[in-house]
């Protein structure tokens, strides 16, 4: 598995007691998999995602990455493992304005220390896979919100990671746009080999997945369904 989670537990601060962010959840992804999660808004799904991409430590539990367990490291060391494995596809493309499509992507080689000519060819590449060969030299502005979305996807593959966390990229797309860019993740993701994980609030998307779950009150369990269970001992 290039992911797991196993049994965490996240709780926050909430007055004089802590909230339970996420309950006792055991999540398994393999690679080249799709594992979709759905829920309503508050229930989880965020924090599952932050605590999938070590950006949170929980309170218990275990998490691995691509096979290396993150308990006991430092902050450093999770900053190291998370540059080299995970790549994260925010909800929002926050893309610099003054870079164009290319130079996006070439910026997240620049932080892992990559030589710039292959970090060209490669950021090249990524926006050939995600449709987007014409439009290397545009920038922001000049891209529709499903490009701007393209090139968000393209810059979390960047680093070539083995564990890919897609937040709600749909949000602030029509339909049609929003299917085109979750069959791209789809495809992108049996093509490179990553452990995805979606999150989504519309059911539509599913279907796309070869595994779902939903978060409810800090709990994820599975859904019903032909297709094999996102969540270990399901």
């Amino acid at each position: 598995m290039s992911l797991r989670l196993t049994d965490v537990t996240l709780t926050h601060p909430d007055g004089a007691a802590r909230l339970t962010a996420l309950d006792r959840v055991t999540l398994e992804v393999p690679r080249g998999g799709l594992t979709a999660v759905v829920g309503p808004s508050g229930s989880g799904k965020s924090s599952l995602l932050a605590v999938a991409a070590t950006l949170i430590r929980p309170d218990s539990g275990t998490v691995t990455l691509d096979g290396a367990s993150t308990a006991g490291l430092t902050r450093g060391e999770l900053t190291d493992l998370r540059r080299r494995t995970v790549g994260i596809v925010f909800q929002q493309p926050n893309l610099l304005p003054s870079l164009t499509a290319a130079e996006q992507l070439q910026v997240m080689a620049r932080l892992d220390g990559r030589d710039p000519a292959k970090a060209r060819g490669r950021a090249l590449e990524l926006l050939d896979a995600v449709g987007l060969a014409g439009e290397a030299g545009r920038r922001p502005h000049q891209l529709s919100g499903g490009q701007r979305q393209r090139v968000n996807l393209a810059r979390a593959l960047m680093n070539d990671p083995r564990v890919l966390l897609v937040d709600e990229p749909t949000s602030a797309l029509d339909h049609a746009r929003g299917a085109a860019v979750i069959g791209l993740i789809a495809r992108l993701t049996r093509e490179r080999g990553t452990a995805t994980v979606l999150v989504t609030h519309d059911r539509a998307h599913l279907a796309t997945a070869d595994r779902t779950a939903e978060m409810r009150d800090a709990r994820l369990t599975p859904l019903a369904g032909p297709r094999p269970p996102a969540v270990a001992g399901w």
